[in-house]
């Protein structure tokens, strides 16, 4: 079985993307063997109002069965934004939501907001996973529009500090994996789990060795990203680099437990 924890649907302003509907993501997980996907609507982030674009996301699942036997929704909360309060209580009993993706630096907060900090205390209390995306796009071609800074792997240490029992994903790590070892067993401690899209995953048997073969799972960042580098860096792995159970953890077992599924 393939779980593919990180995927979107939704419009990039500054680039055109691909299979960016559930139609058109499940074609593309048909092709590729992909039974389930967790996938938010990426036009929340540019929305002043996120709900919008979680309603979006809703619509769109409800609209074929098909759709609601195989995707994951996650709705994306502005935690400085009126109403975020309403915003997850609709989402997490009325829109079927897994959990949430926060994006602190298009939203224009830090992760020490007391109104963030609240927000994934939430989510915990909830049994909602929070989500945190390392890197949207490359920031080096880019619109003036579009952000110029990038985060590192570290700068989510801030809020797994503040709320160290909450469960959290940390998708397409494209920068900054270079930690010490007070920072990586922040990570190890923590219930996290890291998708293999990001280009910094690319050496994935070191990693699975420093962090756990527990702390991985398969992730695409569709449609940014080539749809099949975060599966070929699992199945490229070595028999002496990963046994069978590991490679199931990775498949598809890692995803499930943090789901719940």
């Amino acid at each position: 079985m393939l779980i593919d924890i990180n995927a979107n649907i939704g419009h990039w302003p500054f680039q055109q993307t691909n299979c960016n509907t559930c139609q058109a993501l499940l074609e593309r997980m048909n092709k590729y063997g992909v039974d389930v996907s967790v996938i938010s609507n990426m036009n929340g982030i540019f929305y002043k109002d996120t709900q919008a674009a979680n309603e979006e996301l809703h619509n769109e699942i409800m609209s074929d069965r098909r759709f609601r036997d195989r995707f994951i929704p996650f709705a994306i909360i502005n935690p400085i934004y009126a109403g975020w309060k309403n915003d997850l209580k609709m989402c997490s009993s009325k829109f079927g939501i897994k959990g949430i993706r926060l994006y602190p630096l298009y939203h224009d907060y830090e992760l020490t907001d007391p109104s963030c900090i609240e927000l994934v205390k939430n989510a915990r209390d909830l049994g909602l996973i929070v989500a945190f995306t390392i890197r949207m796009v490359d920031s080096r071609p880019r619109s003036w529009m579009d952000l110029s800074k990038e985060w590192s792997l570290k700068d989510v240490i801030p809020i797994i500090k503040e709320v160290p029992d909450a469960k959290y994903m940390i998708l397409n790590i494209s920068t900054g994996t270079q930690l010490d070892d007070e920072n990586i067993k922040i990570f190890k401690d923590a219930n996290v789990v890291f998708d293999t899209s990001g280009k910094n995953i690319s050496n994935l048997a070191d990693l699975l060795k420093k962090y756990g073969k527990n702390k991985f799972a398969f992730g695409t960042h569709s449609p940014i990203l080539d749809y099949l580098t975060g599966l070929l860096r699992i199945e490229s792995l070595r028999a002496e680099e990963a046994d069978k159970a590991t490679m199931e953890l990775l498949r598809s077992g890692n995803a499930k437990r943090i789901l719940g599924i």
